[in-house]
């Protein structure tokens, strides 16, 4: 007895409801299908079949069979899809759906490379700070950063998400200095109109500790946009919370100083925070997206080029 194809014919007659529309189905013989039930049956030593209706009963032994064989022929079906997946070539039209600051910064300035490795492959890409519908909109990857919701979305990690406290030398010079967070209670604080409250939250690089000093801030400028804090800072208005991915030029050029460096900063306490590659959940991931998230990954690094460039955060 072919082991396989007996029991795929036993779990396509079980959803079709009959031997002869899974005969027909695979192109067989109505008693081919029969006989493999009957030898499935032989081989198990109970009947899979209640046979004393003219419609298809599972017996108690049928049902816990059927369980078993149709799991094992889909993840026969899922591990052949992802193989086959393997070799296939990269190509086709991939949607992406980036934040805009992050997009501008750290993914088209890597797409003439990623094009030229993958010439098949075309891009749409939307650039919003909005979270999108990616299955209602068609989108077949996004890069999110911080924290991700609850979801069915399948996530990659590409890379860390730091932060860290950053100000003009010209706003530091004639304030009172900072060497701790509550310090910053006397200071124009410029703060991220998206964060749950007035207040960041501390506790010491390399601490292993989930415990974080709530400080309260205040301030007279207050954006919805990285950027805007970034040119704020640089306008010398005062002291930004800002992700490493987007200060660390201006302080590797020296227009902006790391303040209480020797502190980890966040503007919300909970989970971690990271750079994520994200896709609807498919059995086997599409080649287009598997390469742009992993290319991404590979230009990113680890620890992350923009994190390189500034000696305070490994």
């Amino acid at each position: 007895m072919d082991y396989f194809a007996a029991m795929h014919a036993f779990v396509r007659a079980v959803e079709l409801g009959s031997f002869s529309k899974a005969a027909e189905e695979d192109g067989l013989k109505v008693s081919t299908v029969s006989r493999y039930v009957t030898s499935l049956e032989a081989d198990l030593g109970a009947a899979l079949f209640n046979r004393s209706t003219r419609r298809l009963h599972l017996t108690e032994v049928g049902r816990h069979f059927y369980e078993h064989a149709s799991r094992i022929l889909a993840d026969l079906s899922e591990a052949r899809l992802a193989t086959t997946a393997l070799n296939a070539q990269p190509q086709g039209l991939l949607r992406i759906n980036i934040p805009v600051a992050f997009g501008r910064k750290h993914v088209f300035r890597h797409l003439p490379d990623f094009l030229a490795e993958y010439p098949a492959i075309r891009i749409d890409a939307t650039l919003t700070d909005d979270t999108v519908d990616l299955i209602g909109s068609g989108t077949d990857v996004a890069i999110r950063i911080g924290a991700l919701a609850d979801s069915s979305l399948v996530a990659k990690r590409l890379a860390p998400q730091h932060r860290m406290l950053v100000a003009s030398a010209a706003y530091l010079a004639d304030r009172r200095p900072i060497r701790e967070p509550k310090d910053l209670e006397d200071h124009e604080c410029l703060s991220f109109a998206l964060q749950p409250k007035e207040a960041w939250y501390f506790r010491p690089t390399g601490s292993t500790s989930t415990e974080l000093n709530e400080v309260a801030i205040r301030g007279r400028v207050r954006a919805n946009n990285s950027e805007a804090l970034l040119d704020a800072a640089l306008a010398d208005l005062g002291i930004a919370l800002l992700p490493t991915w987007i200060t660390y030029e201006s302080v590797a050029a020296g227009k902006l100083q790391i303040v209480l460096p020797t502190w980890e900063a966040l503007i919300a306490p909970g989970p971690v925070r990271a750079i994520w590659g994200v896709y609807p959940p498919k059995k086997v991931v599409s080649p287009k997206v598997r390469a742009f998230l992993s290319f991404m990954e590979s230009r990113f690094g680890e620890p992350p080029y923009w994190d390189k460039a500034i000696s305070p955060v490994e």
